[in-house]
């Protein structure tokens, strides 16, 4: 590509960091969750949410689990402002949920906000300016000492204010464009703040350390973060946030390394909505967690309707293989995939474990509100007789014997693969009793009389349907199917050999239907059919026509 070199590292390594956190191989607990849907999600959707769309998804939010969130901007918009009065005056609070309002360090904004909380039993105000470089010498032409001095000008208004405040109010600050700025900068001016709020045990204050842009690699965010925690003051009184986004496609790694680094806190989006590449999505960390065995302390466990409720109030689409959350992102099209999936969930079954190890599934997709027949197994030209096979025995309980399911399988799959699209399990069931079973388009049995001709041998009169004329057989075997067999060989002239017979009743009950299954081999050929009926002599002798009927289809 052309124009690489106009590109330069616009981040800082930090100095002192031991990068010990990268001997952690995983998370020991969940970090403090902050949804920032409300506001960050919310400024980057074509249509902003209204103010009814607003509080279906903050119900939501409440009902996931949600302790902390970020409600808005109340200075911003009068919707913003309307929402936090709503929210307060008609007491829609959760008594154990925290509501989170975002302010810039100018005294008019931080006045309406705080105006805009009054009343609030606890809220977050959550100051921030900018701190990087590129902000300094471009947007706003300050030196570093004049941006420290509006941070603090910031947080000593916040101060003044809460003083006057009815409830518990929580500081929270940001230097925005963190991962831009000199870490020592970032640790100046984020101490100058605490240095005004006085963190104490039971007054503790968020200091936020968000990935506004991401320039680097995630393990270079992590060492910020790390610097971060050795040089902040009143670190034991100070909870670390982080806020990645995801223009590089890392805001997952950025937060999963930078709590490992030290970070207490996590503010992100659900599906990771936000400006430009989103925000953090919480559900893939949340449920990466929970993949580790660690209960992540959200509910996750009804995805479709989260995903409905999304798309709903923020007209945005989740895409069909967002993690956990995607309609296709635990649907198994390749055979050999397929393959291993069903004998995974036969393997739980026989050895009746709880521990979840199924290949290709990273979690049970159970636990998430999905449904295996619907969403694990999809039938299209790629798959196997596994899957297909699979999708017969779990749904309609056809336990097809391992041959018949290969030749199922093909026929299934040259007819994805002609039509070029993907068969429902209902299509799937369908071409198996339209081409399977009970067939007698060109053969059919019009009815047979039996009586015993010696203690091991049947007479039968078998009357014969073939090719529109009937013809009645006598005939002598070993059982009735033996003597349908020899009437059929006599009639089309066709040798065979009955190669294979299996049989089982489709429910357990007295009154269930029978299968059975046979292959018969003529001329170094093999033909599967299946017969279904109450009387499973009937539902063999409807096999074995079925499996003539093959030769000619």
């Amino acid at each position: 590509m052309k124009n690489c070199n106009k590109y330069v590292k616009q981040y800082f390594e930090p100095q002192g960091v031991t990068a010990d956190w990268v001997k952690k191989s995983y998370l020991e607990k969940p970090p403090v969750w902050c949804s920032v849907d409300l506001r960050d999600g919310n400024q980057a959707l074509i249509i902003p949410m209204s103010l009814e769309e607003k509080m279906e998804f903050f119900q939501l939010l409440c009902k996931l689990g949600f302790k902390e969130i970020e409600i808005g901007f109340p200075a911003a918009s009068e919707t913003e402002y309307e929402f936090c009065r709503k929210l307060i005056e008609e007491d829609l609070i959760p008594d154990d949920v925290t509501i989170q309002v975002l302010t810039q360090s100018r005294e008019h904004i931080i006045a309406k906000t705080f105006e805009a909380l009054k009343g609030a039993k606890r809220a977050i105000v959550h100051l921030y300016n900018s701190t990087s470089v590129a902000q300094r010498e471009q947007v706003f032409k300050r030196s570093k000492q004049e941006i420290v001095d509006i941070a603090v000008f910031g947080a000593k208004l916040c101060k003044q204010y809460r003083e006057k405040a009815e409830g518990k109010i929580t500081f929270e600050y940001s230097p925005e464009s963190f991962t831009g700025t000199e870490p020592e900068f970032a640790a100046e001016i984020c101490n100058a703040v605490l240095d005004i709020w006085q963190p104490t045990e039971q007054d503790k204050a968020i200091i936020n350390l968000p990935v506004t842009v991401a320039h680097s690699m995630p393990h270079v965010y992590a060492n910020q973060v790390e610097y971060m925690c050795k040089n902040l003051k009143y670190r034991e009184n100070v909870v670390v946030s982080l806020h990645p986004h995801n223009d590089r496609g890392c805001a997952v790694a950025d937060s999963e390394m930078g709590l490992l680094a030290g970070g207490d806190r996590i503010e992100g989006t659900l599906f990771g909505n936000g400006e430009r590449t989103g925000n953090v999505d919480i559900i893939t960390l949340a449920l990466n967690m929970y993949s580790q065995g660690i209960d992540p302390q959200l509910d996750f466990s009804n995805l479709p309707e989260v995903t409905a409720v999304y798309e709903k109030v923020t007209r945005m689409k989740v895409s069909e293989r967002q993690p956990y959350s995607g309609q296709l992102v635990f649907a198994a099209f390749s055979g050999s995939h397929q393959d291993a999936i069903a004998k995974g969930m036969k393997y739980r079954v026989e050895k009746d474990t709880d521990v979840w190890t199924v290949p290709y599934l990273p979690i049970d997709p159970a636990d998430v509100g999905r449904v295996y027949e619907a969403d694990v197994i999809r039938i299209n030209s790629q798959s196997g007789k596994g899957g297909i096979g699979y999708i017969l025995e779990t749904q309609f309980n056809l336990l097809l014997p391992p041959k018949m399911r290969e030749v199922f399988g093909y026929h299934v799959k040259s007819i994805s693969d002609h039509e070029h699209r993907e068969l429902s399990p209902q299509e799937v069931h369908d071409i198996f009793l339209r081409d399977f079973v009970n067939l007698h388009d060109t053969l059919s049995i019009v009815g047979a009389n039996y009586e015993d001709a010696s203690a091991e041998t049947l007479k039968g009169e078998i009357e014969i349907c073939y090719k529109g004329q009937i013809r009645k057989i006598r005939v002598e075997g070993n059982g009735r199917l033996d003597c349908v067999s020899i009437a059929i060989k006599e009639v089309t002239g066709i040798d065979y050999v009955l190669e294979s017979y299996v049989e089982h009743a489709l429910e357990e009950k007295s009154t269930s239907k029978a299968a059975s299954y046979i292959c018969i081999v003529t001329e170094g050929k093999s033909y599967w059919g299946t017969g279904i009926h109450t009387d499973i002599m009937t539902s063999s002798i409807r096999a074995l026509v079925s499996a003539v009927n093959r030769i000619w289809k």
